[in-house]
């Protein structure tokens, strides 16, 4: 513990030009006779460490004592500041570790490069969670990360849709974080198990084993999540509606399904508008419970015309609607 902290301490001063002992202090969580403690021991180990004296004093280093990365241009600095996802990283434990790796780059970055990570910092950011949702982090995500980090076997709990538990035995593979939902891709334990993907908020336990398991090199993280994303889209629309729709009920659909894509496709494959300019689509849905509530906020600018009881059903919303408000 106190080794990593002084390694942090080395590598703060290697990235500034001096920090006073409040500031030390608040960077490694300490307090201030620590950080004078640990500069004494610094010292003593041949890292020249020198403290000024005085309200405007502070301790850095001297003498030159840096390593530096060559060869290390500006647009590859960048990038690399750029590969972190903050809010994922807290989320999985990996906070601390990520900082540290930071801060050992900072340090050995040449001085005209020293601007990189705050430039990329200060122009993207990934802002992961949907809009109008509170993301809720699983709290059973950093012993799961740890176990992907590690390549180890874990036994889950694991509470089916259907909200029975279940237990399994799964080689955890990766990560991804989908519109602020975690998920697990894993396989079987078992001999000859296959690959899947599980939701980490539905994780009642998380047992880690004491043997790593052997990776298949085929593997390809980014690969499998889109096969899979496809296959679930696919499977999950399993009705279809036929509609009319005027230009402002097709520019409403996008918002109202969540599925740019769908409408884009079904309006390329529309025919003609008729002479009200409203054109005939024929939609995908999850089914007609899904699919009243989505159409139903398009209002006005559509009609549902197959299958018949989704029209009776929007009908019948409409009747009450005209009640109401008359």
């Amino acid at each position: 513990m106190r080794a990593a902290r002084l390694i942090k301490m080395v590598l703060l001063l290697q990235a500034r030009p001096a920090m006073t002992a409040a500031e030390l202090a608040r960077e490694l969580e300490v307090s201030e006779r620590t950080v004078t403690r640990d500069a004494q021991a610094l010292a003593e180990a041949g890292v020249p460490v020198y403290a000024d004296r005085g309200r405007a004093g502070g301790y850095r280093l001297v003498g030159g004592y840096r390593t530096r990365l060559t060869g290390l241009a500006r647009s590859e600095a960048e990038v690399l500041f750029l590969s972190g996802v903050p809010g994922a990283l807290r989320e999985m434990g990996l906070e601390d570790a990520a900082s540290a790796a930071r801060l050992k780059v900072s340090a050995a970055l040449l001085p005209s490069l020293k601007d990189a990570p705050s430039a990329a910092a200060q122009r993207f950011h990934l802002d992961a969670p949907g809009w109008w949702q509170e993301p809720e982090t699983p709290e059973l995500l950093p012993a799961v990360a740890e176990a992907v980090w590690d390549d180890r076997s874990v036994r889950v709990g694991y509470r089916r849709p259907d909200r029975r538990e279940v237990e399994r035995d799964l080689e955890p593979y990766g990560l991804v974080l989908k519109a602020g939902v975690w998920y697990l891709c894993a396989r079987a334990a078992e001999e000859g198990g296959d690959f899947r993907v599980y939701r980490l908020d539905r994780f009642t336990a998380v047992a880690a084993g004491e043997d790593r398991f052997v990776r298949d090199a085929d593997f390809d993280l980014p690969r499998f999540w889109e096969a899979r994303a496809e296959e679930f889209a696919r499977t999950v629309l399993r009705e279809t509606v036929v509609v009319r729709v005027s230009p402002a009920g097709a520019a409403l659909l996008p918002h109202t399904t969540g599925d740019r894509g769908l409408v884009r496709e079904a309006l390329e494959k529309a025919g003609a508008a008729d002479p009200d300019g409203w054109l005939t689509l024929t939609l995908p849905v999850e089914s007609q419970d899904v699919a009243y509530s989505q159409l139903l906020a398009v209002g006005p600018e559509l009609e549902v015309l197959e299958p018949g009881g989704l029209r009776a059903r929007l009908a019948e919303a409409a009747r009450g609607l005209r009640q109401l408000y008359e």
